[in-house]
């Protein structure tokens, strides 16, 4: 979107989305919106003039002579200079949502003299007035694209100030320290003392950790923002998509007792404790050589099938979070154990499906084949056959650091809370909901940027280099700061990101 060089033309749109509902709004912001506003409508009351935060009842004309014809009845509301979203005078025309009426008004104000508004000019303007800074622009959109309840109440944060305000004591403390740097070069001749070393290194050990923190906030922040993929893997028949219908809420997959009956991914996003995850159910893995389940099946793997594990492993390495179903009636198999060691290092939970028939399988002494509910910790896995009392045999690396374990079971329901649980503290990593995250990646590099440019200060301060040249790396923090809150931001970037909103906003 090309800046705009001046902010004296008068823009409109239509604010509310495509297609027909009960209100649609006209927005037009400018000098010129009222006169244009004037002509678009008749007010019902002749005697009634516009005033600020006051609706008016009104007559949408075909035309703009008196005598035109009333296509609709709506109301005008008329926010004045400064004191309107952008700073500028605004009006909203609120119509009933038919898209032929809100096409008329705003054929006829482009007519009139206004221009169709670029996607976000209207929060642009106000950025660009100093109503909002960068980060609270941005919230704005966030707060459009939310999908959970909590994106929607970090997003109202943000909009607030919530983040700016938590910057602010970090940059003045920042600007004081380069003010008395320079005061200490510029006026060296005159009796001003030159900061002492100890005094420099004191004040910046002081930002950093406030500073470090707001970095570290962008761990929780980007998650609740963009949300995370959940793969759930496992062999076939271990109640994958059964747990994928209980997580979701609704039979979303297709459940069946024949192994093998997910053939392909299948996803659904869905919120635990506010956090959007996206969930993918995947085909059953197998061992090479199954074993047939009917004679169409016999001697390998089908193409079909042998597609959908494929794919299977392709979301095994892509998702953020893999959730690994075992059976707690069978034994592991080679796969399992392969699959246990794939996900060593990296986020996720191990469900004990099936635990429902534990006690059933128990009673019938049949035992537990390598699976002992009873011992929490690594040793509810085991390689061999296994009785009431626990595993037998030897554990692999993989097993002995194996993840979070929760026993479930899909019929019942039996742990479905339980596993939520595990999930949202797998997902936010224990990271405490604060005020004020970083929730996108321009946010995360301008603070990282001016936390290394802090460090490089404080050593090169621990050198006795020149403070001339100590500046020079307090003002790259000052900058990356600035940067975060739309003081220094170049016009490239602010294209780009209010590109992003929709038209209207």
């Amino acid at each position: 979107m090309p800046a705009p060089t001046t902010l004296t033309d008068t823009i409109a749109a239509i604010s509310t989305p495509p297609g027909r509902g009960g209100i649609g709004i006209v927005r037009l912001s400018g000098p010129q919106a009222a006169s244009i506003a004037s002509q678009l409508v008749r007010l019902r009351h002749p005697l009634e003039q516009l005033e600020h935060a006051h609706a008016r009842l009104a007559d949408v004309l075909e035309a703009g002579d008196d005598d035109a014809t009333r296509i609709d009845e709506a109301l005008i509301t008329f926010f004045a200079a400064p004191r309107s979203y952008t700073a500028e005078d605004l009006i909203e025309i609120a119509t009933h949502g038919s898209p032929v009426v809100l096409e008329l008004l705003l054929r006829r104000a482009l007519q009139l003299g206004a221009r169709l508004a670029e996607p976000g000019e209207f929060t642009q303007r106000a950025f660009l007035s100093g109503r909002l800074d960068l980060t609270q622009a941005e919230a704005v959109r966030d707060l459009i694209d939310a999908q959970t309840l909590t994106q929607a109440r970090q997003a109202a944060s943000q909009m607030g100030g919530a983040l700016s305000h938590r910057i602010a004591p970090m940059k003045q403390a920042l600007v004081d320290l380069v003010a008395l740097l320079e005061a200490g070069i510029d006026f060296a001749e005159d009796d001003v003392d030159v900061t002492r070393q100890q005094e420099i290194a004191r004040r910046i050990a002081e930002l950093t950790p406030p500073l470090a923190a707001l970095e570290a906030s962008f761990a929780r922040g980007r998650i609740v923002h963009d949300g995370l993929t959940l793969a759930i893997v496992g062999r076939p028949n271990a109640g994958k998509s059964s747990l994928f219908n209980r997580l979701v809420e609704r039979d979303r997959a297709i459940v069946t007792a024949t192994p093998g009956t997910t053939r392909d991914l299948v996803t659904e996003r869905i919120s635990i404790g506010g956090i959007p995850i996206e969930l993918v159910d995947t085909a059953g893995l197998r061992e090479g050589s199954p074993q047939s389940l009917s004679g169409s099946f016999a001697g390998s793997l089908d193409e079909v099938e042998q597609l959908g594990i494929a794919r299977s492993r392709e979301a095994l390495a892509d998702a953020a979070l893999v959730l690994i179903v075992l059976d707690a009636t069978q034994p592991l198999n080679d796969e399992e154990h392969r699959l246990l060691a794939a996900v060593v290092g990296r986020p996720a939970i191990v469900a004990v499906n099936k635990s429902d028939l534990v006690e059933w399988a128990r009673s019938e002494s049949l035992g537990v084949p390598g699976i002992n509910l009873g011992t929490p910790g690594p040793s509810h896995l085991g390689t061999g056959e296994s009785s009431a009392a626990g595993p037998t045999g030897s554990q692999t690396p993989a097993e002995r650091s194996l993840p979070p374990v929760v026993a479930t079971s899909a019929l019942t329901g039996d742990g479905i809370a339980a596993l939520r649980e595990k999930i949202l503290a797998l997902a936010t990593g224990g990271a405490a909901a604060e005020p004020g995250l970083l929730t996108n990646l321009r946010q995360h590099q301008a603070v990282t940027t001016a936390l290394a440019a802090l460090a490089d200060a404080a050593t090169a301060n621990a050198a006795a280099i020149p403070h001339e040249m100590i500046l020079l790396d307090l003002y790259r923090a000052l900058w990356a700061l600035d940067s975060l809150t739309g003081q220094t931001t170049p016009d490239d970037i602010l294209n780009l990101i209010f590109s992003t909103f929709c038209i209207g906003k």
